[in-house]
């Protein structure tokens, strides 16, 4: 179900952002090794996961012991507002390892630990007084 929403949601990004085709991998992001190419992404990655988490953290549906189809839905509502930080997730990774990798990876190894790792960030948020 969260896989066939955002494909939709992607193909939405992309669209409402009217950005072209990424840039092609560059000379200098060829000369890196995988490690290097791994740790200039975790920042994006980073960004794109700490924006689904502000934004699941902060509907109304969340609950502490949200999970499964629930929570898989407050992530794909949560898209939309962190479009920008996902696109460039995607645009970055589409840089360092080629064209279309970064579709893959979002669609693939990201999006498999997205729900933990909200989860994880979100029980290790202080509550808001």
């Amino acid at each position: 179900m969260i896989l066939k929403s955002l494909v939709g949601l992607s193909l939405l990004v992309s669209a409402s952002l009217d950005i072209g085709p990424p840039a092609e991998r560059n000379d200098a992001a060829m000369q890196l090794s995988v490690r290097q190419k791994e740790a200039a992404m975790l920042p994006l990655v980073r960004g794109a996961t700490d924006c689904i988490v502000r934004n699941v953290s902060a509907d109304s549906r969340f609950a502490d012991n949200l999970q499964g189809a629930e929570l898989n839905d407050l992530i794909v509502d949560a898209m939309s507002a962190c479009a920008a930080p996902v696109r460039a997730m995607i645009d970055q990774h589409d840089r360092m390892f080629g064209q279309g990798s970064g579709e893959a990876f979002f669609m693939g190894p990201y999006l498999d630990v997205l729900p933990a790792a909200v989860i994880k960030q979100v029980k290790a948020t202080p509550p808001k007084r």
